[in-house]
């Protein structure tokens, strides 16, 4: 039981988590419009890097962009808050039905950790390059992101002792 109550509480955790990184994007919509900006414009890069071609100059993709994420964060604390009642309520039920209880809280995982490894590391830190920027690198925050979801995620697919 106390398995089952660690997932879930975990799981619960997460979705505070998120629910609060979407609510002050919501609140300060500016600071990390102009972090999104900074990155797409690709300003503080290297001086004369090779992939200055892919800067992004049109405020509206910006804009558009930065809107999407906070969707997406959105869609992801939802599935993280439905999949953590949905494990409170399996948590006194046989092993079967509290791991099929463990599907929404997955997909919200799974639907987290696409987030900050595609979106952040992948097109922000990759593409444009957002490593070489000492002021607009968000890269150990993605990364810290995707590591408290990852492990929250291996953690909760592993079956409970029964």
């Amino acid at each position: 039981m106390i398995q089952r109550l660690s997932k879930t509480l975990l799981v619960a955790a997460v979705a505070l988590y998120v629910t609060l990184i979407v609510l002050n994007n919501l609140i300060d919509y500016g600071s990390n419009a102009a972090f999104v900006h900074h990155v797409l414009w690709m300003d503080s890069t290297f001086p004369g890097n090779h992939g200055m071609g892919r800067a992004i100059h049109a405020q509206w993709i910006h804009t558009a962009l930065y809107d999407g994420i906070i969707a997406w964060e959105a869609v992801t604390a939802v599935l993280l808050w439905a999949g953590s009642l949905r494990l409170f309520r399996g948590m006194k039920q046989p092993a079967a039905v509290f791991h099929n209880a463990k599907e929404v809280a997955i997909g919200g995982l799974t639907v987290g950790l696409l987030l900050w490894l595609v979106a952040f590391l992948v097109i922000g830190g990759e593409w444009f390059l957002m490593w070489q920027s000492a002021t607009w690198n968000g890269e150990e925050t993605a990364f810290r992101m995707f590591a408290i979801m990852a492990l929250v995620l291996l953690y909760l697919a592993m079956p409970e002792g029964e």
